[in-house]
């Protein structure tokens, strides 16, 4: 299982997504994302957090909060995860140009309309609503989501938003 954190970025009501489309070979290849990745030997989750967003956008991040875990697992070719996930509403410095995609502040309500993971909306709803620490699990058959389950209790799928965790 790799270990990764993933952290959206937010400033007022909007939220820094990373619209990934310059990588090859990209599971999340078109979707929109936060920002983040994979542990370093013997790195900490914040320590992987403070890298990976100076790394990915050029800012460094003053004040970040570790929200939940999510675990994720999959029946393609990709290796299963678990995801620490942050999010972060204060920072330093200028954005620059990310090689992985296009970093954008978009609003939370614009955010619904973007391609992203069926999973990834229940946890930025979770996010949204400020819900205490969370576990959840998320298993996908390729592209589909097929199990979530929120601190122990099975979620109906598919998800349906008007009806938000």
């Amino acid at each position: 299982m790799i270990h990764s954190t993933l952290c959206y970025i937010t400033r007022g009501n909007d939220v820094l997504m990373l619209h990934r489309v310059k990588k090859k070979n990209d599971v999340n290849k078109d979707k929109w994302i936060g920002i983040g990745g994979k542990f370093e030997e013997n790195e900490s989750p914040d320590e992987c957090l403070l890298r990976e967003a100076r790394e990915e956008t050029g800012l460094k991040l003053t004040a970040w909060r570790c929200r939940g875990i999510v675990t994720f697992l999959t029946n393609g070719p990709w290796e299963g995860e678990y995801m620490y996930l942050f999010t972060a509403d204060e920072f330093e410095g200028a954005l620059k140009v990310c090689d992985e995609g296009d970093l954008q502040w978009v609003s939370r309500e614009f955010l619904d309309s973007l391609p992203q993971w069926e999973g990834d909306k229940i946890f930025l709803d979770l996010l949204w609503a400020d819900a205490p620490f969370f576990l959840l699990k998320l298993r996908y058959d390729g592209d589909t989501l097929v199990e979530a389950v929120l601190d122990g209790k099975a979620l109906p799928l598919p998800y349906d938003r008007r009806f938000r965790v």
